[in-house]
């Protein structure tokens, strides 16, 4: 499903940071793999009245219970109509799994940690800083790369915890 791609100028002996990248409102991310547990297509999405309004809903995955992050409304972006490239990233973050929905999956890759560098101005005034850890360049493209702890918030990741489904059932007495 995904096609590896390292780039040109890494050698074998250097650091690389294998990251999974993403599309959203026309821009290329990237989240660190060690985060990401898998990808799946959208499911249904069961709404949660009164949630935040980047909270999309809850699914079911093989029965547990998840939550779904729209990162387009998370990131402040135009959100996008789910279609058939959209997907669900799961990711592990603060031993709470969570699914991001994203506009596509674009590949996995490794990144060498050489062609990492803070963020410009420009995008930091575009996403908060604070979400960011860096922007890779890959050949002519540019990765931003996301915190996910940062841009979840560490209160909101607690939070979605104790909705998504807990080790026993809450119906046994």
């Amino acid at each position: 499903m995904f096609e590896e791609t390292l780039d040109e100028g890494s050698r074998l002996s250097e650091e690389n940071l294998r990251l999974v990248t993403f599309e959203l409102s026309g821009e290329e991310f990237g989240v660190d793999i060690m985060q990401v547990s898998e990808v799946i297509p959208v499911p249904r999405i069961t709404r949660i009245p009164q949630a935040p309004e980047c909270v999309k809903g809850l699914i079911n995955l093989r029965g547990k219970i998840l939550v779904v992050i729209d990162l387009n409304k998370r990131l402040e972006f135009n959100s996008k109509e789910t279609d058939s490239l959209s997907r669900i990233i799961i990711v592990e973050v603060k031993d709470t799994v969570i699914g991001m929905l994203v506009n596509s999956v674009k590949e996995v890759i490794n990144l060498p940690l050489s062609s990492i560098q803070a963020p410009p101005e420009m995008i930091k005034s575009k996403i908060n800083a604070e979400y960011l850890t860096g922007v890779g360049k890959v050949g002519n493209r540019l990765l931003i790369l996301l915190n996910l702890v940062r841009v979840l918030g560490e209160e909101e990741i607690e939070e979605l915890s104790e909705l998504s489904s807990p080790e026993e059932n809450v119906f046994t007495e």
